[in-house]
């Protein structure tokens, strides 16, 4: 027998089936073990030796396989074809080895890119070892990662409360976004004037020409700035004769763009379709492990967590075979197209993302596929076959009018342009971010020195506007032409965004919040190289060439660390007061605007003599003044954008309509908060707000994702059975058959995939317990000398908290989690334990006696309780 080891139940079962009976497929669930979240499982001075510690729910199943490589022939490791899927792989055999499970058994990597029996197949026949250099990379990253994290993140902790972390991609990706919000800050509105004239032929054909030059100068966009100066230009035109002057035909070529890439996918599919990144990636990842069709699992796209532009030599034959069958020999190229990428440290390992099978039609398996698989599915399928079809032909035309009265003379022109041959535009064209459709109109036909009549002549006035903000796919854009992060890690580090409430999303763009700009602010005056662009980019490459075996991991470490770990030396002796008044001046645009009077922003307007400074208080940030305590004035950073009560305080609010209805989504403010409703009536559909999303947020994409729960996630691949995700009373969850499994957040309920849903089921499943659980421990503070339990930190439906036993005591605001110590989480349980009329136990040898005693008299425990409790509290 042979055990193959992939990441997911769903592959397991899939591949199982290619393999045969000769072949065991088991499931890791993903990764197995990671750094624990504490200091020291990175050990700088100890030639940066690295703890590992088994996931908690990982154990039973790393049981499960050393159990049965024990009586196998031969283990092979078969997991995702990427950096992540060979560290699981690594983690496996590392573990496996631990157990002494393997003895003398051949133990072989292999890879495949697509999960079709054909592919699994091939692959079997290609066996090799694991990739040490690429293994490499991976501790490389994750090392820096977690230095970078748990180095920074409790100097953040000291001297910026509130601040929840730092990361080495986080912090950059941050800071794009910031950087954004301020230029939008810094940018000053500008009138300008654009002048149109209506024309037409001697055969009263349109021609629309917009001014060019004027007596001899030539005339840009913004060069009109008045209205006097387009009044004048408008007169002289109205009263001017027209002619043609000039006549320019161009031939051009428009070619198609290559097959997707992670972050392309992910950037069309936001266009085009609606989807968030992450949404993107769960749909992709259903559609590359295989759906049924007809009865047998089959994957139908290739591995979609990669850079590579270039597609497979017999998918190129595939590609140009379905054009000629489909569209004929007039939109297949004499020779087939080749891709190179141009992102910033592309590693180009893998091929592009395509459909499995260039044969199976998007028609063909729709009624088969979910909704949003078959959209996605169609997409992929066009970008690739549209990336190997024939460039489209246009012509492209300029026509220069002169408009001559009196003695002033001016120029307009008029551009246009024909596709003479469509081309790949035939099937796909890719959309466009923030940019106006340049395609011009058909001209007629006109000759030199042709007269032409006026019509009108309209002078229109234009404002000037801030670049726009980023949206989730134009932020991924921007990252990788930096060569910020990779395909695996962009989804992750814009949730970590959202997560730590650095950044919201108003109308799919993102907006910094305070936190978020107070964070970036502090990084960029105190530790500017660590969350520069180029520092980062520079980084990626260094880890790719570790991938390529040409640098060594741990002296890249050893370079890094000497720099970064002087650096926060050297700011822990920083006074809180200096970074305050850093901040200020940084941060001046969005904390002090100039009034329009002109006036000092800064002076205080209750006392008229004290300065106004950044605070730091228990709940967060704010202004106030430096008078205090004489005076004071406060107030928060910002006003304007972001109020959470302005949609409550303004009554119902519509939102739009529901696209499968038809009904008005509405968001209202109830007896218990805020909620969206779907139609009217005696019983309409109604959602409450989950925790943390403020009314001035909510549109309406968010609010249908909300009314659509609970959401299917998918059929159990064990018991087939529907798998449910949604928001209860003690937070978000997934259901299967009974049993409730908490999930780590809000967002994750409307993205959770099948295996993610089925991991935490059967973690559930694990210890027990049917129904609806305690969230997991944050950290152990240890032991309670008193009540004789352990004390633990833990995240819950209405914010962090600390337990022992039965009491559970909720942290102030303002005080982090893992900043909590032994003493205090003590002082919070016996407050609360005094608020509930709780009177503590006698510790416990007492409680042991109670349990244990042999007569009545020991089991009541005589002792004065009030002295007892005195003592306690």
């Amino acid at each position: 027998m042979n055990i193959v080891i992939v990441e997911s139940p769903a592959k397991a079962k899939t591949i199982n089936k290619y393999l045969g009976s000769g072949y065991r497929v088991l499931a890791s669930y993903g990764h197995i073990r990671d750094l624990p979240a504490k200091d020291g499982s990175v050990k700088p001075d100890d030639d940066f030796d690295m703890l590992w510690e088994v996931d908690g729910k990982a154990k039973k199943r790393l049981a499960e396989i050393a159990a049965a490589v024990k009586d196998a022939d031969r283990l092979i490791l078969a997991t995702d074809p990427d950096r992540e899927g060979e560290a699981i792989s690594w983690h496996v055999l590392e573990v496996l080895r631990q157990k002494r499970a393997l003895k003398d058994k051949p133990v072989e990597r292999v890879v495949f890119n697509a999960i079709t029996k054909q592919a699994v197949l091939d692959a079997m026949k290609k066996p090799r070892a694991i990739d040490a250099p690429l293994v490499d990379a991976y501790l490389a990253r994750r090392a820096l990662d977690y230095l970078v994290g748990f180095t920074l993140s409790p100097v953040l902790w000291r001297k910026l409360p509130g601040a929840r972390s730092a990361g080495r991609v986080q912090s950059v990706a941050l800071r794009l976004v910031c950087d954004r919000e301020a230029e939008i800050e810094r940018f000053r509105t500008q009138e300008y004037w654009s002048i149109l004239a209506r024309l037409a032929t001697a055969g009263d054909a349109a021609i629309d020409a917009r001014l060019a030059g004027l007596d001899g100068r030539k005339i840009g966009r913004l060069d009109i700035g008045t209205k006097a100066e387009a009044d004048d230009i408008k007169k002289m035109l109205d009263g001017a004769a027209f002619r043609v002057i000039d006549i320019e035909s161009k031939p051009q070529k428009r070619h198609p763009q290559p097959p997707f890439t992670t972050s392309t996918l992910q950037q069309e599919a936001s266009r085009k379709l609606g989807f968030s990144a992450t949404h993107t990636m769960r749909v992709a990842q259903r559609l590359y492990e295989g759906v049924n069709l007809g009865g047998e699992t089959v994957g139908l796209i290739t591995y979609m967590r990669t850079d590579g532009v270039q597609i497979a030599p017999e998918a190129v034959r595939a590609t140009r075979d379905a054009i000629l069958s489909r569209f004929g020999g007039r939109y297949l190229p004499d020779v087939p197209r080749h891709y190179s990428t141009k992102a910033k440290n592309a590693q180009e390992a893998h091929e592009a993302i395509r459909p499995t099978e260039l044969g199976r039609h998007p028609d063909e398996v729709r009624r088969m596929l979910e909704p949003d698989e078959a959209r996605l599915y169609e997409l992929v399928w066009k970008r690739t076959v549209a990336s190997q079809m024939e460039s489209a032909e246009l012509e492209r035309t300029t026509i220069d009018v002169e408009a001559r009265n009196g003695g002033r003379v001016a120029v307009l022109r008029a551009t246009g342009a024909v596709i003479r041959f469509d081309g790949f535009l035939t099937l796909y064209q890719e959309g466009k971010d923030d940019e106006e459709d340049e395609e011009g109109r058909r001209l007629p036909a006109v000759a030199p020195n042709e007269a032409l009549q006026r019509r009108a002549v309209e002078a229109s006035q234009h404002f000037t506007e801030p670049p726009p903000r980023y949206t989730e796919a134009t932020l991924i854009k921007k990252m990788e032409e930096l060569g910020i992060g990779r395909p695996s890690t962009y989804t992750s580090t814009l949730a970590v965004l959202r997560d730590r409430g650095y950044v919201t999303l108003e109308k799919k763009r993102l907006l910094p919040e305070d936190k978020g700009r107070l964070v970036t602010a502090f990084l960029e005056s105190f530790f500017d190289t660590y969350v520069g662009y180029d520092f980062t980019a520079s980084l990626e490459e260094q880890l790719d060439r570790i991938s390529n075996g040409e640098l060594s991991w741990k002296d890249v470490l050893r370079d890094f660390w000497k720099a970064f770990s002087a650096s926060v030396d050297d700011i822990k002796e920083l006074r809180v007061a200096d970074v305050l008044e850093a901040l200020n001046e940084m941060l001046s645009e969005h904390i002090f605007p100039t009034p329009e009077t002109g006036d000092d922003p800064r002076v205080c307007p209750s006392c008229g003599s004290g300065r106004l400074s950044l605070k730091i208080g228990r709940y967060g940030s704010f202004v106030g003044c430096s008078n205090y305590p004489e005076c004071r004035y406060t107030r928060q950073l910002a006003n304007g954008e972001g109020d959470g009560q302005a949609a409550a305080e303004e009554g119902d609010k519509a939102l739009g309509e529901d696209p499968e209805t038809g009904l008005a989504v509405t968001l209202r403010q109830g007896r218990f908060g805020p909620y969206v409703q779907l139609g009217e009536g005696e019983k309409p559909k109604r959602a409450s707000l989950p925790r943390g999303w403020e009314p001035a947020t909510i549109d309406l994409d968010r609010a249908l994702s909300l009314l659509s729960l609970p959401r299917e996630v998918g059929l159990h691949p064990e018991t087939g059975k529907m798998i449910t995700a949604g928001i209860g009373r003690y937070g978000p969850f997934v259901l299967h058959d009974g049993t409730f499994a908490n999930l780590d957040s809000v967002e994750e309920v409307f993205t959770v995939g099948l295996n993610r849903a089925v991991a935490a089921i059967a973690e559930k499943q694990s210890k027990g317990s049917r129904g609806r659980g305690t969230p997991a421990a944050l950290k152990s503070l240890g032991e309670h000398p008193e009540l004789g339990g352990e004390i633990t930190v833990r995240d819950g439906r209405y914010g962090p908290y600390v337990n022992c036993g039965k009491v559970n005591a909720t942290l102030p605001k303002g005080l982090e989690p893992a900043a909590v110590t032994l003493e205090q989480a003590m002082q919070f349980i016996a407050a609360k334990q005094e608020r509930d009329g709780i009177k503590p136990k006698a510790g416990k040898a007492a409680a042991k006696t109670k349990i244990t005693g042999k007569t009545a008299t020991k089991a009541k425990a005589p002792a004065k309780p009030k002295a007892k409790s005195k003592a306690a509290k």
